[in-house]
């Protein structure tokens, strides 16, 4: 496994091209990159990102969902065509930086109803992913259903369903989405198995609040540990909020401390 982050760590405390710079300059070895607005897709601004990355391998790309996300699922023509069109300038943005894959969200959970899945329809939801992970497929990025409170994947269920008809789709374990969900990760973990792609990380105090890796209680032993279990290894990225830690150089210091763990429990590379 390795240890990265993601600069939505740094979103609106740096733009992407610094914030990439910078965890280059940190020496963090691997990074997921969250696109935050149009301007961001594409390859032009791919091109600018690719110029400063570094060393750094970028892992995957994630977008600022609800700009167009949602929209792909539209039975309108027009409305989800104009979504696959800003879909292909986040995979042009993938291409740039060589990342294989996308964080996806998907549809907007927003009413009451639909976030009980009272009234999903599974084999629309599961036709849409399956011509979406073809899509991205063709252009060689691999779209990863991450666990969201708000979003598709908002319980445990979910995932398994979809992906039992779509073989192409992999997941993303997010532990915070997670905690928010009130469902124990090993749940999603469970459930997403071999099919998981990378983990969003962090770390949470007594009080509940979202802390960097090594600043709170979270037990990143145990993690290890049932991630090997399940035959993972792939990234473990950081993903915090801009108000859960004070120095940017903390970033690098809560890689440190998830690579001891990580070459404690023989599972560093």
């Amino acid at each position: 496994m390795q240890t990265g982050v993601s600069t939505a760590s740094l979103f609106m405390r740096k733009y992407n091209e610094e914030a990439l710079s910078l965890l280059n300059d940190l020496g963090v070895r691997t990074a997921e990159v969250f696109l935050t607005s149009f301007s961001e897709y594409g390859k032009a601004f791919g091109a600018v990102l690719s110029n400063v990355q570094g060393d750094l391998t970028v892992n995957s790309v994630h977008a600022l969902n609800t700009e167009f996300e949602p929209q792909l699922f539209s039975a309108h023509p027009r409305v989800r065509d104009d979504a696959y069109g800003w879909l292909d300038k986040v995979l042009e943005s993938a291409n740039c930086l060589r990342a294989p894959y996308y964080t996806f969200h998907g549809t907007s959970r927003v009413k009451k109803a639909s976030r009980s899945g009272k009234y999903d329809d599974f084999p629309s939801i599961i036709k849409g992913f399956d011509e979406l992970t073809a899509h991205c497929k063709e252009r060689g990025v691999t779209l990863c259903l991450e666990n969201v409170e708000w979003s598709t994947y908002n319980r445990v269920g979910v995932f398994s369903k979809i992906a039992a008809a779509v073989p192409d789709l992999y997941g993303v374990l997010d532990i915070k989405q997670a905690r928010i969900s009130e469902y124990p990760y090993v749940e999603y973990l469970r459930e997403m198995g071999e099919r998981l792609a990378y983990v969003h990380i962090s770390d949470v105090d007594e009080r509940g609040k979202i802390r960097l890796p090594g600043q709170g209680i979270f037990d990143f032993d145990t993690l290890i540990k049932r991630l090997k279990d399940v035959g993972f290894d792939g990234a473990l990225l950081i993903e915090v909020y801009k108000n859960d830690y004070a120095d940017v150089a903390e970033l690098k210091t809560a890689c440190d401390f998830v690579d001891e763990i990580l070459y404690k429990n023989n599972a560093l590379r």
